[in-house]
């Protein structure tokens, strides 16, 4: 519907932060109440007898009730409440327009997506060169790795590419490929925020504890030794 609608009033407000921020408020309320659409059950109110109403006259006396009776209806509804299936919200189907072509919105992040594609490609070819023991090429892309690092599809990469490795049993490394490994796990810990809690860092975890390095006979130290001060 964004992409259908909305697309010139975001444009029109790419320079005013508070239009933008009001525009965004908005959007999370329809989220809400797509995710939360049942309200909090409210209670029944009772209504209260007018006033004078004592005073009528040709006043029923309320009857008195059966308390087998009453207790017959309440079993009933409960069995009707334990079979019953459970309420669920029906959806509306609505058809959204297409709205203009994806390529015009894209455009303008083209560059932005074009320089993400190179420096995935950068952690990628530089992971390659430390298991195939190219340190020379592997240093020479390191800087742009750690730089790359402050990005979260790059911290993502990283893991995949990592986690590929160790499913190709290479897990045990030389000091130096070990060295290269550490360093860009800290450098992706570093830079990882409150939201790649469960994510990066959560795909890091099996990964630390995979990789490792012969100190002497009988002795290995394992990543997590090195990357474990990180929040």
């Amino acid at each position: 519907q964004l992409v259908a609608y909305e697309v010139k009033r975001m444009r029109a407000e790419e320079g005013n932060k508070q239009k933008t921020l009001r525009h965004i408020k908005e959007l999370a309320e329809k989220l809400y109440k797509n995710e939360n659409p049942y309200p909090a059950v409210t209670m029944h109110k009772v209504q209260k007898p007018t006033e004078g109403c004592h005073l009528r006259l040709h006043q029923k006396p309320f009857p008195r009730l059966d308390e087998g009776t009453v207790q017959w209806i309440i079993d009933q509804a409960t069995a009707k409440l334990q079979t019953a299936p459970p309420a669920v919200k029906a959806e509306k189907k609505c058809m959204v327009p297409s709205g203009p072509p994806i390529a015009a919105i894209m455009e303008r992040n083209g560059n932005a997506l074009a320089n993400s594609a190179r420096r995935l490609e950068v952690v990628r070819n530089c992971i390659s060169y430390v298991f195939e023991n190219k340190m020379l090429e592997a240093k020479k892309l390191f800087p742009a790795v750690l730089r790359a690092m402050k990005g979260r599809a790059a911290r993502h990469c990283l893991t995949q590419e990592l986690n590929l490795h160790v499913q190709q049993n290479r897990a045990v490394l030389d000091h130096q490929q070990f060295d290269f490994i550490i360093r860009m796990m800290n450098c992706c810990l570093q830079d990882c925020t409150a939201m790649d809690e469960h994510g990066i860092a959560a795909a890091l975890l099996p990964l630390v504890t995979a990789f490792c390095r012969k100190l002497t006979s009988g002795i290995t130290q394992f990543a997590y030794s090195c990357v474990q001060e990180h929040v």
